[in-house]
C-alpha cells in the first residue's frame, strides 16, 4: 500500500491508522505562529463508525488503502440484512441495513449500487446519486402563493418526507437528490 504524507491526506482518503481503517472526513490545514504546519483530520472508521480526530504532521507518514469499487444488484430484504448480486459474477453477498443508514428507504428493487470492498470486506455501499419516487401525498396549491421560495412538504411513496415545489401533485413521479435527500426535478 502507498504511504502519503500527512499533508497529502484530503476527505474521502481512506486510511489504515492505529490497526483500523478509517475515511477522512474533513481536513484542515493548520499553520501556527510558533512551530510546524500540520493537518487537523477528522476521520471515521469504516468498520463500527466511530469518529477519531488526529494530527499529522507533513513528515508523517501514513497508509493510503485503495477500496475496490464493485456494482452489485439489490435482490431483496430479510432479517434487517439486505441481499446484493454481483453483476458479473453472479455472487451473493448479505449486508447489514445500517450500511446505508437515513439513505435506506431509496433502495428499490434491482436497483445496482456501489460497493466498496477491501479484500472480501464489504466497507461501504453507496447508493445513485438520482432516485425517482411518487409522491403519495401533499398539500393542493394555495391560488396567490407565488413566492420565488415556496415549497410544500410531500410524502414519498417509500414514507420518506421532502419539501417539493408548489406545481407537483399526488401520484407525480419525482427525481430526488440521495446525497441531500431533497427534490431535484420532475420525472
Amino acid at each position: 500500500m502507498p504511504k502519503i504524507n500527512g499533508n497529502e491526506i484530503r476527505p474521502g482518503n481512506v486510511l489504515e491508522h492505529n490497526g483500523g481503517l478509517w475515511a477522512a472526513v474533513k481536513v484542515d490545514h493548520v499553520k501556527p505562529g510558533k512551530g510546524g504546519a500540520f493537518a487537523q483530520v477528522e476521520m471515521r472508521n469504516l468498520r463500527n463508525g466511530s469518529k477519531l480526530n488526529e494530527r499529522f504532521r507533513s513528515a508523517d507518514k501514513v497508509e493510503r488503502v485503495r477500496l475496490e469499487q464493485r456494482d452489485q444488484q439489490f435482490l431483496y430484504e430479510t432479517d434487517g440484512m439486505l441481499v446484493f448480486m454481483d453483476t458479473d459474477t453472479f455472487e451473493q453477498i448479505e449486508l447489514p441495513a445500517e450500511i446505508l443508514g437515513e439513505r435506506r428507504p431509496f433502495l428499490q428493487d434491482g436497483m445496482t449500487i456501489q460497493i466498496e470492498y477491501y479484500d472480501s470486506e464489504a466497507l461501504n455501499a453507496t447508493l445513485p446519486q438520482k432516485v425517482t419516487c411518487k409522491v403519495v401525498e401533499t398539500e393542493p396549491v394555495v391560488k396567490g402563493q407565488t413566492a420565488a421560495n415556496s415549497f410544500k412538504p410531500a410524502v414519498l411513496d417509500n414514507g420518506v418526507k421532502v419539501m417539493v415545489p408548489p406545481f407537483v401533485g399526488p401520484d407525480e413521479d419525482i427525481v430526488v437528490n440521495t446525497e441531500t435527500m431533497e427534490y431535484a426535478e420532475r420525472a
